[in-house]
């Protein structure tokens, strides 16, 4: 295993939730929980017979509450950041070091970045750019209402270089705030997990209406095996690599085919479609967590290719 630098906890964007994820979080204390970074490899993580079975012998939710937890996802996201304000997420400094399409994929300096952030929480990816005072204009949309408010409401929130706006991508159309073919790099980070499967298509299509031909998305999810996967208790599974937390939220976890057929039946070409392996581990208190993401590049092509 290759061992990249010692990182903090956070920088392994686990989205932690109450309850579900506390005990991870007690051991996130101030005796240093170390990130041991393997390479990103072409092939997910091997399962134990163990963990085999127990995903082997999971029971699904009732039709009854599925139904229910679909018509209250905005709901429950919407009370997510009610209970923890901006406090929740750390924000998220890795992002050009991770895509360096942030900075790079501009015809020349002076050019302004057009971003859209999908799924932009409370702010925690957009305004560390905004703070590094790049050249960019930001479009931000979130599921929650609330969200979106705290956006706002930050200091480095400005009209004239972010636009934010409430937005259910599965349905409204983005072209309602964002003009069509205008942004050069689109963000689904930590994003599209939280939708339903049967959805993540639309809100493919949905970006791809106002991303660039030339431009590209870059994602970043949770990856098949995940140990946040493994983790979910009996009576939380909705569907395959599909699960319900304590509150409400809901979390897919990614395979590569399934990620890149979905973004090839709406016409964006892979670039990128790796799993990110890592260990994260606290030696003080003998902890060893698995950690499986997704991170993937997916371009719209110019209209010279699709000739």
């Amino acid at each position: 295993m290759a061992v990249s630098k010692t990182e903090s906890f956070h920088d392994n964007d686990e989205i932690k939730h109450p309850k579900e994820c506390a005990d991870l979080r007690n051991k996130e204390s101030e005796s240093i929980s170390s990130v041991l970074g393997q390479d990103t490899k072409a092939t997910n993580r091997v399962l134990t017979q163990e963990e085999m079975d127990k995903l082997d012998g999971e029971v699904l939710v009732s039709d009854f509450k599925q139904i229910k937890l679909e018509k209250e996802a905005q709901k429950n996201w919407d009370l997510f950041y009610k209970r923890n304000s901006t406090n929740f997420f750390k924000d998220r400094h890795w992002t050009t070091r991770e895509f360096e399409e942030l900075k790079a994929c501009r015809e020349f300096a002076s050019q302004q970045l057009v971003l859209l952030e999908a799924g932009c929480g409370v702010g925690n990816c957009i305004f560390p750019l905004l703070d590094d005072e790049l050249n960019i204009f930001v479009y931000a949309c979130d599921f929650s209402p609330r969200a979106v408010e705290f956006v706002k409401k930050n200091p480095l929130y400005s009209p004239e270089r972010c636009c934010a706006f409430q937005c259910d991508l599965t349905k409204d159309d983005l072209r309602e705030n964002v003009p069509e073919g205008s942004v050069d790099v689109i963000t689904l980070i930590f994003v599209l997990s939280a939708v339903h499967p049967d959805k993540m298509k639309l809100v493919l299509q949905n970006i791809s209406r106002v991303l660039k031909p030339g431009g590209i998305a870059l994602f970043r999810d949770y990856g098949l095996h995940d140990h946040a996967m493994l983790r979910f208790k009996s009576g939380s599974k909705l569907g395959e690599n599909f699960y319900v937390r304590q509150d409400g939220t809901r979390s897919y976890f990614f395979s590569k085919d399934f990620l890149a057929e979905l973004f090839e039946e709406v016409g964006l070409q892979p670039v990128t479609n790796d799993y990110v392996l890592r260990e994260t581990v606290n030696k003080k208190e003998g902890l060893c967590v698995p950690r499986v993401f997704l991170q993937s590049k997916f371009t719209k092509p110019s209209q010279s290719q699709t000739l």
